[in-house]
């Protein structure tokens, strides 16, 4: 009897630590299964900790050759699907792998791609589909890390309205967040420079410093946007915004702004002559003069696609006198009078728009020019602060503070009133001078600028053009620090210090 009853404490006993234990098993694949729906991504991740993924029936499946690389190795990676997907790309730490080869075995779809090892351990490889209409992430693989290792949070960065053109990627930012402005081509999508597969990784290194970026969109080089007219390269332009606004890897762009200096004639070989006109602009941006149920153009094509991004009417350049408006302003300048007309016709749209019960049809704020003048009456250092003027335009600002009369002008209409504003170009060159900041340039000029700026709520964004020497820019470039611009990059340094 004494035995038959140790038996069965010892079997009770048993069975109550199986229990446990399967009590447990069960708690953590709980918590496994509401952290993974709680993870910031799309598609599907995978731990790759060993040679192979070997789990049965699960897709896609990956395989590192070698495993373990060391930081510079080439490394190859072959990823096997039953899903045939068209127009793969693979991005190994935001740079793009190279597609070795593509085949089918045993009706499983196989891709091969090579890239050298990162220097960092545990590396994050993401796989996209359908690029040529906007890349969509379907999986993302970390390389030996283990599914239970804890990602340590950055410090939190502190904003400011300090930002740069093309934004040098080494360039040490100090612990603030700042902006970046970016530049794409519609027509260019291969281009060494401006490829929408060089955007990317232009995005993903800045967004990885915190940048908020903000992307310029071009029709084409010395092109704002399409003639009017030519439908078929409206569509394009179109197709292209869309395919921007769909792409994964553009996901934590701040926002796009249409075109930039439209009022002004095209350096484009093809249309010397282009001009778009403020009734052209409207057009294209929210479909001005078309039946309100019309919804081609592009604030509406990027929010359907993606209502949280932000879609920037683009900058008029001041005192140039190549196009008026009929609508004139207060103060009656050709710039001036050319912003009015557009705001006006803008207003006008959303206005009909949201009558006709169309959401998401307004500007979400404006990106705008505000050039210096520091030649002016001997006060280069203090010329942001002071109102400069030319008796030919009267009252008309003539300096850095042309951002007021742009600011006059935005907030007179009920769709527009109190957006937010972005000065996405700001330098000591202005059109009717054309003396590059390399030569005019004076030391505390930017100091002045953003104190200025950071006195005025409405404006988010004060981003000097250029940094990187792009093109023909480098006597625009704090990088290149060619003459008084070595000034201009030193004290940038400093104010984000």
């Amino acid at each position: 009897m004494l035995v038959k009853k140790v038996r069965g404490i010892i079997r009770r006993s048993f069975h109550l630590q199986e229990n446990r234990k399967l009590l447990l098993m069960g708690l953590l694949a709980g918590v496994l299964l509401v952290g993974y729906w709680f993870l910031p991504i799309n598609g599907k991740i995978l731990i790759v900790a060993n040679d192979e993924q070997k789990a049965v029936g699960a897709w896609p499946q990956v395989k590192l050759e070698p495993m373990a690389a060391r930081p510079g190795g080439q490394v190859t990676l072959t990823l096997s699907d039953v899903t045939a997907w068209s127009q793969v790309k693979l991005l190994v730490e935001n740079h793009e792998a190279q597609l070795l080869s593509t085949e089918v075995a045993n009706n499983v779809n196989v891709w091969k791609w090579r890239f050298t090892a990162p220097q960092e351990p545990g590396y994050s490889a993401v796989f996209y589909h359908d690029c040529q209409t906007g890349c969509i992430e379907i999986s993302r693989f970390r390389s030996g890390a283990p599914a239970t290792s804890i990602s340590v949070p950055k410090a939190p960065l502190l904003p400011t309205k300090l930002g740069v053109v093309f934004a040098d990627p080494t360039r040490n930012w100090h612990g603030k967040a700042g902006w970046d402005v970016e530049l794409t081509y519609s027509q260019l999508e291969k281009d060494q420079d401006f490829s929408i597969d060089s955007l990317a990784e232009h995005v993903a290194a800045n967004s990885q410093l915190g940048l908020r970026v903000l992307i310029r969109i071009d029709y084409d080089r010395g092109q704002a946007l399409p003639s009017a007219g030519d439908e078929v390269a409206f569509t394009r332009y179109l197709e292209y915004c869309g395919r921007l606004a769909r792409d994964a890897r553009f996901k934590n762009v701040y926002g796009y702004f249409v075109g930039s200096s439209f009022n002004r004639s095209g350096s484009n070989s093809l249309v010397p002559d282009h001009q778009t006109t403020p009734e052209q602009y409207a057009r294209v941006f929210d479909g001005y003069g078309l039946p309100t149920t019309r919804t081609d153009n592009v604030v509406q094509t990027i929010h359907a696609i993606n209502q949280n991004m932000r879609v920037l009417v683009g900058p008029v350049t001041p005192w140039t006198s190549e196009q008026d408006g009929s609508i004139i302003n207060s103060l009656n300048a050709p710039w001036l009078n050319y912003m009015n007309t557009l705001v006006a016709h803008l207003n006008e749209t959303t206005m009909t728009k949201q009558s006709a019960g169309f959401a998401l049809t307004a500007p979400d704020g404006f990106a705008l020019q505000a050039p210096g003048r520091p030649e002016a009456v001997n006060l280069a250092s203090l010329e942001p602060t002071i109102d400069v003027h030319n008796p030919q335009w009267g009252e008309a600002e003539f300096g850095f503070r042309i951002y007021r009369d742009w600011l006059t002008i935005i907030n007179r209409y009920a769709t527009t009133r109190g957006l937010p504003v972005y000065i996405t170009a700001t330098n000591t060159y202005t059109p009717d001078t054309q003396i590059e900041p390399a030569q005019s340039y004076t030391a505390g000029w930017l100091t002045s600028a953003l104190n200025e700026i950071e006195q005025q709520p409405q404006i988010q964004a004060l981003c000097w053009y250029v940094d990187l020497p792009y093109d023909k820019w480098a006597n625009y470039s704090l990088k290149a620090q060619l003459g008084q611009l070595k000034a201009a990059a030193s004290e940038f340094d400093l104010l984000l210090q």
